[in-house]
């Protein structure tokens, strides 16, 4: 696994979408504090981008890296070496290298405007780690629809459509509903969805924390309240935690049973 992830690493390192990748947030991140002068408004600014962007990539880049890559996996399947160190490794090879490109497009600019000085460090690790999440979420959701589905056309869009409905069509649902049964207790309502959505829970997390949960109305509140106890950050760990897990677990599966 660790030669599968190393040599993963190196081939992705020099694809010219992990630089393309990486210019977009240090130029993006550049312009947000160059027109802010505020690292806690370019904060905020680059939380709408990342909950949006981050998962799309992952989500793109996953199926396509896998469909690419398909010869390469055959070729590794006819040697005596174990499925999951095959597709474990590829999928930490891809997911290392799309977090690496991140966390440096959107550290460095931070890093010269002086965030390690300033009271919005923690702020700023927070919206760095939940990005890192959802790129190890979405790689692997994406490898679970590449591995079960041969047909490229129908994985993309399978991978396109997951990701509008989680990004887009989630929230829609979610605000409908609490306008439809808005004369019905919806606390529990509120905070169930949010946890089954990754993006959904990343966004309430940097709002809270940012201290901007005003903005959410009655429902920020019932929210904050909740996770400021100690069982409600467990909750929310948990739940992240197991977003990760459940998706490889699920691409390892079908891993095993595929047919090549």
């Amino acid at each position: 696994m660790k030669k599968i992830l190393t040599y993963s690493l190196y081939d992705l390192l020099r694809s010219r979408w992990s630089f393309v990748y990486f210019s977009f947030y240090l130029l993006t991140t550049f312009a947000l504090l160059y027109f802010s002068h505020e690292l806690s408004k370019s904060i905020i600014s680059l939380m709408n981008i990342i909950l949006i962007l981050n998962p799309l990539v992952s989500m793109m880049f996953g199926v396509m890296f896998f469909y690419h890559s398909r010869e390469f996996i055959e070729l590794l399947l006819a040697q005596p070496l174990k499925r999951n160190d095959i597709f474990l490794g590829q999928f930490l090879g891809l997911t290392f290298t799309l977090s690496a490109s991140f966390v440096l497009g959107v550290g460095i600019p931070f890093l010269v405007y002086g965030v390690y000085q300033s009271a919005e460090i923690f702020n700023f690790s927070l919206l760095l780690g939940l990005g890192v999440v959802l790129t190890f979420i979405f790689v692997a959701l994406a490898y679970w629809i590449a591995i079960k589905h041969e047909d490229k056309i129908r994985g993309f869009g399978l991978a396109l459509f997951l990701w509008l409905l989680m990004a887009v069509v989630y929230d829609g649902v979610i605000l409908f509903s609490l306008v439809a049964l808005k004369a019905f207790p919806l606390e529990k309502f509120a905070i169930g969805a949010m946890l089954f959505n990754p993006i959904d829970l990343s966004r309430v997390l940097i709002m809270l924390k940012l201290d901007i949960s005003a903005l959410m109305g009655y429902t920020g509140a019932v929210v904050h309240t909740f996770l400021g106890t100690m069982t409600g950050a467990i909750l929310c760990i948990g739940s992240l935690l197991l977003w990760v897990m459940l998706p490889s677990w699920l691409f390892l599966k079908a891993g095993k049973k595929r047919d090549f």
